[in-house]
């Protein structure tokens, strides 16, 4: 599972990345394997997607997000 596959919501950890092509800058922000990361946002057209990543509130292109494996950790919770 990727990033991208997330539903808002969810929260998955980060396990790895799939290429080494990760830019330093968004590691800067905490997206580091063994980090939390949570689906808050889906643009209307798909893309980008808007993540929290500790607290960090990001806007990643879906390319990128296909990039960052994670383990599920926990569903979305439905009122």
């Amino acid at each position: 599972m990727t990033v991208a596959d997330l539903k808002e919501g969810q929260i998955g950890i980060i396990k790895e990345f799939t290429k080494n092509t990760i830019p330093v800058k968004l590691m800067e922000l905490g997206c580091l394997p063994g980090n939390s990361v949570e689906l808050v946002q889906v643009a209307p057209l798909k893309d980008p997607i808007y993540i929290n990543v500790n607290g960090s509130h990001i806007a990643i292109r879906r390319t990128l997000a296909k990039e960052i494996e994670l383990d599920l950790f926990e569903e979305p919770v439905r009122p």
